[in-house]
């Protein structure tokens, strides 16, 4: 099905641990500052309907436009990479493959652990920030509301998401699967954005450690989670001190550079080190050390993908649900071709009832509004005739439409 907007086709461009390692996927991290700026600027470019995603496993871009290069050209201009870097890495769908593209990514099929339930709420806050800029429309409210549907729908009735698969949870599985006396471990957890928060809640389900301690930037966000569970909160003035005495530092900071460097950690130092973030935060010379175990999201998720193949089982089952809603997406596309004629013929025939109404009213004074309410509840009942007899037969509609084109003179609205 032909999916545009003003003669501009629907697009999707990004990037994803399908082709791209975690330090390419860095270069081209979509950060939340730049939101509006990239809004302003796609609006000037002709760019319409449009809302970027940008998380550990993915980038990408959607929206519609006359070509896909406008859309490469700035995405790129807001990252650290370049065109020439992304055209080999980038992966670009459209039309009707973008839609089932985004139902695909939203239900964790696509993701990096199949299943990571973690995507859908990434996408609802991602497509939240770019609507409070005005770059929405009822073509992206009605897609991604259904993108939830089929993410909810996949999670309560398949077994994709059983368990907990989520980079947060790979985290702890792998701490748990590496180390002994896990328990008695001094754990730091570096950054508590939307990753660290579930991070921090799987280590407290899971580990049975009772001294877990959180470092922020903003330390009111970290104490406001230690309300929730029973762990410490250090100033971030303390981070260096802290660091000499941690066994497993996990990062999720979110930068757009390292945020723990070499020099932060004592050469004798023996600790493991996870790297959620992307950009990789942690610097990789750390990892030539040889009381140094550091993992970044990628060998996380290999670990997990090891532990998962029973969930493959579900993979058809998930892919059925989104078929069914896909099918529904689209028949509220094909109503929405019909709207302009609709509203043409309606304000034909409402045109004509003002006309007859002040005629009416010129010969009899007396005349109030209960007349003219019935009238208007008379346009209201031919219009949803004209409308549903439309919908109930599209193989005709054309040929409808022609005729109350030259019957009633429409001039369908653009």
């Amino acid at each position: 099905m032909s999916v545009n907007h003003t003669k501009k086709n629907f697009y999707v461009i990004g990037i994803s641990f399908e082709k791209a390692d975690a330090e390419t996927r860095g270069k081209f991290t979509f950060f939340p500052d730049a939101v509006e700026a990239f809004t302003n600027e796609a609006k000037e470019l002709g760019i319409e309907s449009f809302f970027v995603v940008s998380t550990c496993n993915r980038s990408e871009f959607y929206g519609f436009a006359e070509n896909p290069q406008t859309m490469i050209d700035l995405y790129c201009k807001y990252t650290n990479g370049t065109v020439e870097e992304f055209l080999p890495v980038m992966n670009l769908t459209e039309g009707d493959g973008a839609i089932r593209h985004l139902f695909e990514v939203s239900s964790g099929l696509k993701s990096q652990i199949l299943g990571d339930f973690e995507i859908i709420g990434q996408i609802k806050t991602w497509f939240s920030r770019f609507k409070k800029q005005g770059s929405s429309d009822s073509f992206l409210e009605r897609l991604i509301n259904t993108a939830i549907q089929i993410s909810k729908k996949v999670k309560n009735q398949t077994t994709l998401s059983n368990g907990a698969a989520s980079v947060s949870y790979a985290a702890v599985h792998y701490i748990l699967s590496t180390q002994k006396e896990v328990s008695q471990k001094n754990i730091l957890l570096y950054g508590i954005g939307k990753i660290g928060r579930n991070t921090c809640t799987n280590l407290v389900k899971h580990t049975q450690n009772d001294h877990i301690t959180l470092i922020n930037r903003t330390k009111e966000k970290a104490e406001v989670l230690s309300q929730k569970y029973e762990v410490l909160v250090k100033d971030f003035s303390e981070l260096n001190n802290q660091l000499r005495q941690t066994d497993i530092l996990i990062v999720a900071t979110g930068s757009n550079h390292h945020t723990i460097t070499e020099d932060m950690i004592p050469f004798d130092k023996e600790m493991v080190i996870i790297d959620l973030s992307v950009p990789e935060n942690v610097s990789h010379t750390l990892a030539s050390r040889e009381n140094i175990q550091l993992i970044n999201v990628d060998g996380l998720s290999k670990m997990v993908d090891d532990t998962l193949g029973s969930r493959k089982e579900s993979v058809p089952a998930a892919y059925a649900i989104i078929e069914e809603h896909k099918q529904e997406f689209d028949e509220w596309q094909k109503s929405r071709e019909f709207v302009p004629v609709i509203q043409s013929f309606k304000q034909r025939l409402e045109n004509l009832h003002q006309f007859e109404f002040q005629n009416l009213q010129k010969k009899n004074p007396e005349i109030n509004g209960k007349e003219f309410l019935l009238a208007d509840k008379l346009v209201q009942n031919l219009t949803n005739q004209f409308a549903s007899y439309i919908l109930e037969n599209r193989e005709n509609a054309d040929h409808t439409i022609a005729l109350m084109e030259d019957i009633f003179r429409l001039k369908a609205k653009a």
